[in-house]
């Protein structure tokens, strides 16, 4: 079985957090699930709501729905007539994006199945590299996969061994500059 990569849900002393690193980790989470939080009440109770947020350096976050600038604006007090087609289209709307999601998570899952399938053959042919496995220790579902890894990997080096003669060529001209006087 896979071992667990978070810690759970937790009780936590609600303070100021000092680490500033973690306290900027803590915002950009908390933050999603407040937005996600919006969303959802948004759609259940068919109200018209504006989540805004000002980070540490002074970044202003803004969710709304249907938008900021239509719970805000001019008529924010007038409530639009509920005829339910808004709302239906919001609804169906956000089933789309859980399911896109759920799709998301899923794939997420087989591409690490992939990977641990490509660490272990690593591991049984006692290769230092995962892009030097056998190919004949994988499987149909495995090959797409790293063979788009492959790819992937042939046009980073590309992009690095292009930054790298640029630079080289860069420095070498200015080595051939006379200083200004």
């Amino acid at each position: 079985m896979g071992e667990k990569k978070t810690a759970g849900k937790r009780s936590i002393r609600i303070q100021r957090i000092e680490n500033k690193e973690s306290r900027l980790v803590t915002f950009s989470k908390r933050k999603s699930g407040l937005w996600k939080k919006g969303s959802e009440i948004a759609v259940l109770c068919r109200v018209r709501i504006a989540l805004l947020a000002i980070s540490e350096a002074g970044k202003v976050f803004a969710f709304g729905s249907p938008s900021v600038d239509a719970v805000l604006g001019g008529d924010a007090g007038a409530v639009p007539a509920d005829d339910g087609a808004g709302w239906e289209a919001v609804e169906a709307l956000y089933r789309e994006t859980e399911g896109k999601v759920r799709e998301v998570a899923a794939e997420s899952a087989r591409m690490d199945a992939v990977g641990e399938k490509v660490r272990q053959a690593q591991a049984q042919a006692g290769k230092r590299f995962w892009f030097e496995v056998d190919v004949e220790a994988l499987g149909a579902e495995e090959l797409p996969v790293f063979a788009m890894a492959l790819q992937r990997l042939r046009e980073n080096v590309g992009r690095r061994i292009e930054f790298c003669l640029h630079s080289a060529a860069a420095a070498k001209v200015g080595q051939n500059r006379a200083p200004f006087s």
